[in-house]
């Protein structure tokens, strides 16, 4: 399994030390090994501007996540009023609407507020996620009550109590929130295609297409490129990797 999942990477890296004559050959290990491809590809002004434009997005679509999530999961986990399950329930069920449903609706939006081909029009459709919600609550209700209580008798208030009390002892969860929001805006193809028309505001992936063309397709930048934008989604599991390890075990020390 863990070849099958390394392979595609291994290849990846190979054809992008590759001349252009030798991209079809199968081999991992290039005869000719040449960083031309690095040197070309990083010297375009476009993919400083499209790896800017994924890391600007990325970054600030994680930090929303990770700030209204929390905070709506906390809300729905530790607070009593009416209709609590009902707005929990219609949270979730906005899971099951396809994202290319949503398109349609997202782009009229961003063409009558003057969004589209900006970073906020980007980001937006992603700001808050109900998966982020619900992993956030559910994380949340482990909590014991036992520590709100003396929080609040130490004269904390709510939002006192869930930045300095509650936030910290969930750090797992927002670690595992944080990786999977990032890679899943670092990623994004299809909406960003769909909001920006001008290439300085394209995002990594949406910029690598350029190096397709109907004559022909320059896989040797494609796979360097790809190879360029791996860099930051490895940073961030290496940072937050070191949480999600801390979680299970303090989780196994309690129990």
């Amino acid at each position: 399994g863990g070849v099958a999942m390394v392979a595609p990477l291994a290849y990846m890296l190979s054809t992008s030390l590759k001349y252009p004559f030798e991209v079809y050959n199968l081999n991992l290990i290039p005869e000719e090994p040449t960083l031309d491809n690095y040197r070309d590809v990083l010297s375009d002004r476009r993919f400083g501007w499209w790896f800017f434009n994924s890391l600007l997005v990325a970054t600030l679509t994680t930090v929303s996540n990770l700030f209204w999530d929390s905070l709506v999961g906390y809300t729905l986990a530790k607070f009593r009023f009416r209709f609590r399950q009902v707005v929990f329930i219609a949270i979730l069920s906005t899971l099951m609407i396809p994202t290319e449903m949503l398109v349609i609706p997202w782009y009229l939006m961003s063409q009558q507020f003057g969004w589209l081909n900006t970073h906020w029009g980007i980001m937006f459709p992603g700001l808050m996620t109900a998966f982020g919600v619900f992993l956030m609550r559910q994380f949340f209700q482990t909590v014991p009550d036992d520590f709100l209580e003396a929080a609040r008798i130490d004269g904390l208030n709510e939002f006192q109590i869930w930045w300095r009390v509650a936030m910290p002892l969930v750090r797992p969860a927002l670690a595992a929130l944080a990786i999977f929001v990032f890679l899943g805006n670092w990623t994004a193809f299809i909406w960003p295609l769909i909001v920006t028309n001008d290439q300085h505001m394209y995002t990594l992936p949406v910029g690598l297409t350029t190096f397709s063309v109907e004559q022909s397709v320059q896989w040797e930048l494609i796979m360097t490129g790809a190879a360029v934008s791996v860099l930051p989604t490895l940073v961030v599991f290496l940072v937050f990797q070191r949480f999600i390890i801390r979680g299970v075990v303090m989780a196994g020390l309690k129990g």
